[in-house]
């Protein structure tokens, strides 16, 4: 059994047992590595881009029905009529008022168009097009004439631009590209790609190697110059992303002088060069947006010498500083991190935002790797700390998703600082991206969620599709619609303890295991099927000992599922439930909140019921608590 870092499964339903802790569009993608000195990328293997994956599937459809009728209908009702986001751009195409809300505002609207792009793959909708167009039609209008865009400055003060490390100028750069990216690979249309290169071209005329130096407060413009690379061809994107995150540790961040704050540089992850980075510090999100810029320019430059750091990185924040849920940032204080170990449940901060920025870069460590480790992660995150984080009807969101609550914390609308709603809106209907990879002769089937897909393995054509009952049970049937010769790699999670593979029907024998991935070879006809049967039982959960808040306590899980007690399931002996490695667990189907599995036993006599942490707080206002006392 691979290990699962922070804490320890103690036990399955019929006893107990231990183990060891620990503490794109396919022609710019060519035109990206033919302009590469020396050729191609040096990862392991490089995602299949969500343009070319349909979502068929009974769990993630009608969330992805929720986000295109729901959650982008909020999106787009506070951005145009509730806050001033919109109208920052109308103002600032036509120079005149004033500025209305946060100077960072910019980053949801773009956000919010990236999910747009998304949605329109699974849900085409020729009206959200238009929306889309219009809006850009107005970022478009409020660029400056040397391809400098950012309400705030235009509105507040032009001439104050570029003084201000801490402002998010390039934060919100970034999102503006990886928007007009995404769009782009959706609808073929560039002006809002266009937009986001004159901003660049503008931003490099400035600083650079022999100009300015910069530091971006908040991390975001790395990975995105990266995206516009691959889709622009152009590796001065490339070499500025790598410029800027070399600029980091050598003392060039300077103070926020507008708000009378010193530059703290364990805030801003700017104690030492990137590659001395042992232990993370600092803001959750600025870090993990941090580790994907320095992942993504080592596929093209593998002489950065940056996987080290991150290899010590990831050790440091998997193995002492993650929770059960794949979420990160135990304090409000810095939005952040304390030291090792320090995971408590009722003050957990665990931002949305972080927990989106975990699945970023453990894909982007898998497909470097090739190690299932790392799709664990993104799995674990994403059916936990990620879907947490909006209700069951895609209105509302979490910006802190504590493991513990006397009743008191709940989803919101909106926020003034409205990173993670406007993240959410564009994460989910991504999910796309994570489904599959690919490398020269082999298909990686990284998360089960059912689809349809087409893509290129090496030269050959692919046409799949794939049926699912997960993650409610572990059935999966992948099916080749064209014929394909080579090997198809299967993860099979951490939590799995037995599985079965059958072709057609027919037991598969031979195959070898590898980092995680069951690996089948051979010729596959249209129409063969590869089954995959993985036992998916209850168990128990132990955190590892140096968890002082955990002690004495267990925590229940069920495939990727983390589950949670409610008061509302256990009104009358809340305060007294206990679990054990000796319970006898049943699997309910319930038709509330989009349909869930409960899970319901007898401890000491007492009945108990839990509920998948993701949905909780979708009733009534009442207690939670993911984990509880370990019965005598």
């Amino acid at each position: 059994m691979k290990p699962i870092n922070y804490f320890v499964i103690l036990a399955l339903i019929g006893g107990l047992f231990s183990c060891s802790p620990k503490g794109q569009i396919e022609t710019t993608q060519a035109n990206a590595a033919s302009a590469l000195d020396g050729g191609a990328r040096s990862k392991t293997m490089h995602h299949v881009d969500f343009s070319q994956v349909l979502i068929h599937d009974a769990f993630w459809s009608p969330k992805l029905e929720n986000n295109a009728k729901n959650t982008i209908p909020v999106c787009i009702d506070q951005i145009e009529n509730k806050t001033g986001r919109i109208r920052n751009f109308e103002n600032a195409a036509a120079h005149k008022g004033k500025h209305s809300g946060i100077y960072f505002d910019d980053s949801d609207v773009y956000k919010a168009v990236e999910g747009f792009a998304y949605s329109l793959i699974n849900n085409p909708d020729p009206v959200l097009e238009a929306k889309a167009d219009e809006w850009i039609d107005k970022f478009a209008a409020a660029q400056e004439e040397d391809g400098y865009i950012n309400t705030f400055f235009s509105l507040e003060g032009i001439e104050d631009r570029w003084n201000e490390m801490g402002l998010h100028e390039m934060y919100c750069a970034g999102h503006l590209i990886e928007a007009g990216v995404a769009y782009y690979k959706a609808t073929g249309k560039r002006k809002l790609l266009d937009v986001g290169q004159r901003m660049v071209d503008h931003m490099m005329t400035l600083f650079g190697p022999d100009k300015h130096d910069w530091v971006p407060g908040h991390q975001e413009i790395e990975l995105a110059l990266v995206k516009l690379y691959e889709v622009t061809g152009e590796k001065k994107y490339l070499d500025f992303a790598y410029w800027l995150i070399e600029e980091r540790g050598h003392g060039h961040g300077r103070d926020a002088v507008k708000e009378n704050e010193p530059w703290e540089t364990d805030y801003f992850l700017d104690t030492k060069p990137v590659r001395d980075l042992e232990v993370i510090s600092g803001h959750a999100v600025r870090a993990m947006y941090m580790f994907c810029g320095m992942c993504d320019v080592t596929s093209y430059m593998p002489q950065t010498g940056y996987m080290k750091a991150l290899d010590n990185l990831w050790n440091d924040v998997v193995g002492t500083r993650m929770y059960i849920t794949g979420a990160i940032g135990n304090t409000m204080d810095n939005e952040g991190f304390t030291v090792p170990y320090d995971l408590p449940n009722y003050t957990a901060y665990c931002e949305t935002c972080a927990s989106i920025g975990m699945a970023f870069w453990n894909q982007r460590m898998n497909e470097w790797k090739g190690d299932s480790k790392y799709v664990d992660i993104v799995e674990r995150v994403l059916y936990n700390g990620i879907l947490s984080g909006i209700n069951t009807d895609g209105t509302k969101f979490f910006y802190v998703n504590p493991l513990a609550s006397h009743g008191d914390h709940h989803r919101k609308a909106w926020y003034g600082c409205a990173c993670c709603p406007s993240n959410v809106c564009r994460f989910i209907p991504s999910i796309g991206n994570y489904i599959y990879c690919t490398s020269n002769n082999a298909l990686w089937v990284n998360l089960y969620i059912g689809n349809e897909a087409k893509f290129k393995v090496g030269e050959s054509d692919v046409d799949v599709s794939m049926a699912t009952s997960y993650p409610w049970n572990g059935d999966v049937t992948l099916t080749f619609n064209n014929v394909y010769k080579g090997e198809v790699r299967l993860r099979i999670p951490g939590w799995c303890k037995s599985f079965g593979l059958a072709k057609n029907g027919e037991t598969i024998k031979k195959y070898t295991m590898d980092n995680g991935y069951a690996v089948v070879s051979g010729k596959w006809a249209k129409g063969d099927k590869i089954n995959l049967t993985m036992d998916m039982p209850v168990e128990v959960v132990e955190a590892d000992s140096h968890v002082e808040e955990d002690r004495g306590l267990r925590a229940i899980q069920r495939g990727p599922i983390v589950y949670c007690a409610e008061q509302v399931d256990n009104s009358s002996n809340f305060d007294k439930l206990s679990v054990n490695g000796n319970m006898n667990w049943e699997v309910v189907e319930l038709p509330i909140m989009g349909g869930i599995r409960a899970l319901d036993s007898e401890c000491n006599g007492q009945r108990i019921r839990l509920i998948p942490y993701y949905s909780w707080d979708n009733r009534e206002a009442c207690e939670m608590k993911v984990w509880l006392p370990l019965a005598e």
